[in-house]
């Protein structure tokens, strides 16, 4: 108690973690005598490949303190992988920094982009919750919009951050080259930061399947788009999808180098740095393209049967043309679909969660053994 007699609140002012409601769900799937087939999260289930974890145990004799901007073998292998894999000719290394996952750098950036009060960020109607919960630990004010546009002008002149992301999680969207263009055009004007988050951009499926014979998922930092400069501009990327190493926490981002440049900088201040041992397997991971290739092609057997057992369960699929979901819809709420499912035993994500415009959708993961894959497609399929 204060010396006013008044009990004292610590702590930040969030929204309660919306994963705490599904509790009950999963106690019902539980149930299943077949035990419950879990397709609500997607962290990786497959092994960490070989490759990946020599180096990090090569890598382990590490006593001394790791460079907050990562090591420059690391930073050149993410810029000849922007450069092989993402269309990126040319990216300057100083202009790269690996982060300790994504997520915090998407929880954390509208802070260290020095957002307060009075400032909008801008981001999907659709669309992961941590972009809201960034723009609040900042101060800041989220808002979700289908484009810069539709913005009233007393709002669009304080937008200071805008984010992309493509391939969409939880829809599985992917903008093409000329969409994410304007949304930089238009930001530019105003003076915001874009801010694209592309942690799917190697699992495309159909039109941006290469493999399949359709096209890469562009980049914003991909010269179609950012055209000469990559100035306002981030692109963000995490090998926790791709590589099988979420419990690594590996990621980047790279772009505007004077962004980067004061990224690094807080960063030092505030120890957010990337441990040496997982620099160097993001490093060795990035310069493997063969163990992403056995990783996608195995998230392809599992759509491929996941789909049409979806179907048979009376859900309609839209979107979905990348990343490790299937975002489904049977026509009623949410949360009775997420009860539908769960007397079958199988957990799938609410697509409220993703806020309001996800309402009557279900996210599926693709990321279940191929033995839970099979459950789930032979309870859909009955």
């Amino acid at each position: 108690m204060t010396d006013s007699g008044q009990a004292r609140s610590f702590g930040l002012r969030l929204p309660d973690y919306p994963w705490d409601a599904m509790r009950p769900y999963v106690e019902k799937a539980a149930q299943h005598p077949d035990g419950a087939v879990n397709l609500s999260i997607g962290t990786p289930v497959d092994p960490v490949p070989d490759v990946i974890r020599d180096a990090l145990t090569a890598a382990s004799d590490a006593p001394g303190y790791p460079t907050t901007h990562g090591t420059p073998a690391l930073r050149e292998a993410i810029s000849a992988w922007f450069a092989r894999r993402r269309g990126v000719p040319g990216l300057d290394s100083e202009s790269i920094l690996p982060t300790i996952g994504s997520k915090e750098l998407v929880a954390w950036l509208p802070t260290l982009l020095g957002l307060g009060e009075g400032d909008i960020v801008v981001r999907p109607r659709v669309a992961y919750p941590t972009y809201d919960v960034g723009a609040l630990l900042a101060g800041a004010t989220p808002v979700a919009a289908g484009s810069l546009a539709e913005l009233a002008p007393e709002v669009r002149h304080r937008v200071r951050l805008v984010w992309l992301n493509s391939p969409a999680n939880p829809t599985g969207e992917v903008l093409d080259a000329g969409a994410m263009r304007a949304v930089v055009d238009e930001a530019r004007s105003l003076g915001a930061v874009v801010a694209s988050d592309e942690c799917y951009a190697e699992l495309g499926w159909g039109r941006w399947d290469p493999e399949r014979g359709g096209e890469p998922v562009p980049s914003v930092l991909d010269p179609r788009i950012a055209g000469s400069s990559s100035d306002l501009l981030l692109s963000i990327y995490s090998l926790s999808k791709q590589s099988n190493v979420a419990g690594y926490r590996a990621a980047f981002v790279a772009g505007d180098g004077a962004i980067v440049a004061n990224l690094v900088n807080s960063r030092k201040h505030a120890g957010m740095i990337v441990p040496f041992p997982v620099q160097e397997a993001m490093r060795v991971a990035l310069g493997d393209d063969g163990h992403v290739q056995r990783q996608k092609d195995l998230y392809r057997s599992r759509r491929e049967r996941l789909v049409p057992a979806l179907g048979s369960f009376g859900m309609t699929i839209s979107g979905s043309d990348a990343g490790l979901y299937l975002w489904a819809s049977d026509g009623g709420a949410t949360w009775d679909t997420v009860d539908r499912f769960a007397r079958e035993g199988i957990v799938v994500g609410p697509g409220t969660f993703y806020g309001g415009a996800g309402n009557g959708f279900v996210r599926v993961a693709l990321t279940g053994t191929d033995e839970r894959i099979d459950a789930a497609v032979k309870r859909l399929a009955r």
